[in-house]
């Protein structure tokens, strides 16, 4: 796939000062695309600006905004602000996340409430913010999901919970505004090294390794498995393509729910 159809355009990603959506982020402003990242931490989101400026073209703008996706009035200053600059916004990735590793019982309702407001209420308030701003028609929406919206797996209720929600609502909003040229898809990537994520449900080396002789590709994937499946969602190759939930896993959604009883506080 040639990456230079890329170029000029306006992206935003919530979530986007770290791990797999830094790393989407990054290839976008690596395709030569304007990008606005948003994220809660104002020092990570700095951090962040300054990674993907350091690899940036000329004349690529990078912005960069606080705010916490569970504040809907938050994330949509950010938005009209990054829209202000940039213009119509091209291509919208959400993906803010929370997980730990908890069974139900051992999980507060405000624990468990916490990652549905991320991930699922987050989603929706990017989405639903951005409406105005976006490019109509033309647009490509993607949610980050996780393979446990449909693999139900112990010690994580709350995001097998709050991840199906994302998915489905993936589904919903593509066929709403599908109408308005808007296609929105779901990304489910599996562990992905190297990130926050896969640190929290495999903390130990033999946790890891485990992890890693379950995917039947057999090795954790790369931060680029992910961004190029996101560059090509965004491209005239998938201009048929919405309500879709597309694994990028390495297969490891095949074999079922995985023992994280290693990420369990206190093993």
């Amino acid at each position: 796939m040639n990456n230079h159809q890329h170029q000029g355009k306006h992206v935003f990603v919530a979530g986007g000062s770290s791990g797999i959506n830094l790393g989407i982020a990054k290839a976008f402003v690596l395709a030569g695309a304007h990008v606005a990242i948003a994220s809660r931490s104002a020092d990570r989101v700095a951090a962040a600006v300054s990674e993907l400026m350091s690899v940036a073209s000329e004349g690529v703008r990078v912005l960069g905004f606080s705010a916490d996706v569970r504040d809907a009035e938050a994330i949509g200053k950010a938005l009209a602000d990054a829209h202000a600059v940039l213009g119509d916004i091209d291509v919208l990735v959400s993906g803010a996340a929370g997980n730990f590793v908890a069974p139900a019982l051992g999980m507060s309702p405000n624990g468990f409430a916490t990652v549905v407001d991320i991930d699922l209420k987050g989603t929706f308030n990017v989405m639903r913010q951005a409406h105005v701003y976006l490019r109509k028609p033309g647009a490509s929406l993607i949610s980050i999901s996780a393979s446990q919206s449909y693999t139900p797996t112990k010690y994580q209720a709350h995001v097998c919970a709050a991840k199906a929600g994302v998915d489905m609502l993936t589904r919903v909003l593509a066929l709403e505004w599908g109408e308005q040229g808007i296609r929105i898809n779901s990304i489910v990537p599996g562990p992905i090294g190297d990130t926050e994520g896969i640190r929290r449900l495999a903390p130990t080396p033999e946790a890891m390794q485990r992890m890693n002789d379950t995917v039947p590709l057999k090795r954790l994937g790369k931060l680029t498995d992910v961004s190029d499946m996101a560059l090509f969602l965004c491209s005239a190759q998938a201009s048929y393509v919405t309500g879709a939930v597309i694994p990028v896993d390495g297969g490891i959604s095949l074999v079922g729910g995985r023992d994280l009883s290693a990420g369990l506080v206190g093993r």
